[in-house]
């Protein structure tokens, strides 16, 4: 048998004890598909039938009463006004640091105009000098005179700005 398998290692290109294991493993998977074929009966295994149709109606039931409850809770709650509430949170609920108060013009200093979004400090400095050049800032509008400001800056800056009479 040793020459039989060293020769046929050599045809397949396996080793003899590779040969062994899969040998092996052929007459496990052989023996076990006769067993199962030939001696077990397969009408032996009786497979039973459940009626789970009580248990899935109280499944059901318990269920139907949970969504019945939140429907209750939610048609109980008091009746919220969303727009308002999102109002009330950007006026009252917002840092303090974080809100911008009004700025007088013709008194504010580089760092004052500077805490306006879109002023920077070359902007600031040219309202200052366009300030003190001119007497003071009679109007708003006149900001659309400084270099850096046009319509769409104006309008975005305009509603931190006032000017004292």
């Amino acid at each position: 048998m040793k020459k039989g398998l060293t020769k046929l290692s050599e045809k397949i290109g396996f080793t003899e004890t590779e040969i062994k294991v899969i040998i092996f493993l052929l007459t496990i998977f052989s023996i076990g598909f006769g067993y199962k074929y030939f001696f077990i009966d397969k009408n032996k295994s009786v497979y039973k039938e459940f009626d789970y149709s009580k248990q899935d109606s109280m499944f059901y039931a318990a269920i139907k009463k949970d969504s019945l409850d939140q429907l209750n809770k939610i048609n109980n709650r008091k009746r919220v006004d969303y727009k308002q509430e999102v109002l009330d949170f950007n006026e009252l609920n917002v840092d303090k640091q974080h809100k911008i108060k009004k700025i007088e013009l013709n008194s504010a200093d580089i760092k004052a105009l500077k805490s306006i979004t879109g002023i920077g400090e070359k902007i600031a400095g040219n309202i200052i000098k366009y300030r003190t050049d001119n007497n003071g800032i009679k109007e708003i509008k006149e900001l659309l005179n400084i270099k850096g400001i046009g319509q769409i800056k104006f309008t975005k800056i305009k509603k931190y700005l006032y000017i004292e009479k």
